[in-house]
């Protein structure tokens, strides 16, 4: 067992920052990289030491390996942590990380390399006779045998890019007259996004609900899975709004996709936290979809549900700790509901914004948890995600959470960019989401702009954003003066450009 005593996070904003306080939690120290558009993100503030590693493109900071790894070679890093995005699916990565002698806090390049492809994956899966969509078994090469299975399986059908994700070279194909042009643009879109045209057919399902297991697994062979998380309401295939448990499955379901899950996890020899993804019919059918070989993004209501530091579990993992948690000590309590905070215009499609967050004010109280990297007067850059934030509210049953989400959400003030927060309040009280009713095309079925309030006038946000800027500088200087008397200053905070 290896005893890690620092970590560089390879990652930004909100989950950064997350990773960092388990870590401190854990008496580790921890090392921020960060591109010169994010130097006044509070994740560097809060890292033990932090290095610029370029400018604010990807390709040249957050995606260069050789960078992140020289960091490590020159501050003594004993692990890596890759959060979510950027490089975290990277087996090429991972490998040098693990060649570098450094410890890679997730699967080994094996498992992230046979579940970052779809075709591999199912075929991985299928080992343990776990429960497919019908479709092909491996990548399309002739295009009439494709067409011949897709009628035998029965339209519409979906084509989907092997490498794919966040519904990138994915087409639906209403009929054969359709299939050849879907097919071209499937390819030429996964060729674009992943530089493999491989795609595949599945029968598409036409109410689907989207529901996933969080895993955990040990390098000793032990496997556990944390039960299931409702991630149906979904725009252009991303995820909105996420809760656990779900409202949709039963207690046998519940049961047999865990055990499907944990084989999913066995059949790659994988440790670490993942994810496993399945989609359920309106008969109760579910299906083996796609494994995350990473934290994910709403891995927090998991955590509040269970009560297990997910985070804190993977750096325990990585450091050849067995797992100290039994399946049968795990249960369900309460309710847990995340809604992302993007800057997107849901008046416009969801479009993305850019600006200075002008106004921003985070709400609290009990059962309310705010991840965020941002803070009033950063501007949202152009470079990344625009997720501003995850807003994340648990009670002692759905209801509860619910109410609790609506309350937090009237009280989150946000201006100088669009957010999504007053569609996620709309479906929150749409009926459909209160029942349960509901499957990934609750926008389509049920969404439209005229149904949110539009945002405030612009010299409204202004003078709100001028008045609370106020309010909080002169709160600030009262803190500042209290800190000097308090505490010193904990960061070593260091820019070098590599």
């Amino acid at each position: 067992m290896t005893r890690i005593k620092k970590i560089l996070i390879a990652n930004r904003g909100e989950i950064a920052l997350r990773i960092m306080r388990t870590a401190r939690e854990m008496n580790i120290s921890t090392v921020a990289v960060f591109s010169e558009a994010d130097r006044k993100s509070p994740h560097v503030r809060y890292a033990d030491e932090a290095v610029c590693i370029g400018p604010a493109v990807s390709s040249e900071s957050y995606l260069n390996i050789d960078k992140i790894l020289k960091v490590c070679r020159d501050l003594g890093v004993d692990a890596i942590h890759p959060g979510y995005g950027f490089l975290s699916e990277n087996a090429g990565f991972a490998q040098r990380v693990k060649e570098a002698g450094v410890i890679f806090i997730g699967p080994s390049p094996e498992s992230i390399e046979i579940m970052g492809s779809k075709l591999a994956a199912k075929q991985s899966a299928s080992k343990y006779n776990i429960p497919m969509v019908p479709g092909t078994e491996s990548a399309i090469t002739d295009r009439g045998e494709a067409k011949k299975i897709a009628a035998e399986i029965g339209y519409p059908i979906l084509i989907k890019a092997s490498a794919g994700g966040g519904g990138k070279g994915m087409r639906v194909v209403e009929s054969e007259a359709d299939f050849d042009e879907q097919m071209d643009r499937a390819v030429s879109e996964a060729v674009a996004s992943f530089g493999d045209g491989s795609v595949f057919i599945e029968k598409y399902i036409l109410s689907p609900k989207h529901i996933e297991i969080q895993i955990l697994g040990d390098q000793h062979g032990n496997i556990i899975h944390l039960f299931e998380r409702e991630c149906s309401i979904q725009r252009r295939h991303q995820k909105v709004i996420e809760e656990a448990p779900s409202v949709s499955i039963t207690p046998a379901i519940r049961e047999e996709m865990g055990r499907c899950a944990i084989d999913v996890a066995r059949s790659c020899g994988y440790y670490g936290a993942g994810t496993v993804e399945f989609i359920l019919d309106e008969n109760q059918n579910f299906y083996f979809l796609e494994m995350n070989t990473r934290l994910q993004v709403e891995h927090p209501v998991t955590e509040q549900i269970t009560g297990v530091d997910l985070v804190k579990q993977m750096i325990l993992i990585a450091e050849g700790n067995h797992l100290e948690i039994r399946q049968d000590e795990l249960t369900i309590k309460g309710h847990s509901i995340e809604i992302r905070v993007y800057a997107e215009d849901p008046l416009n499609n969801f479009l993305p914004d850019v600006g200075k967050l002008v106004t921003y004010i985070k709400p609290d109280g009990n059962g309310v948890r705010v991840d965020d990297g941002f803070e009033q007067g950063m501007d949202i850059p152009i470079y990344y995600d625009p997720m501003i934030s995850k807003l994340i509210t648990y009670a002692d049953n759905r209801d509860d959470a619910i109410q609790k989400m609506i309350r937090a959400i009237d009280e989150y003030q946000i201006s100088g960019v669009r957010t999504t927060l007053s569609f996620c309040r709309f479906v929150l009280e749409h009926a459909a989401f209160r029942s349960g009713d509901f499957d990934t095309n609750f926008i389509s079925r049920y969404f439209s702009p005229d149904m949110i309030k539009p945002r405030k006038d612009t010299e409204s946000d202004a003078v709100a954003g001028l008045i609370s800027a106020i309010l909080l500088s002169d709160n600030k200087q009262v803190k500042d003066v209290q800190h000097e008397v308090a505490a010193p200053v904990r960061s070593r905070w260091k820019d070098r450009r590599h």
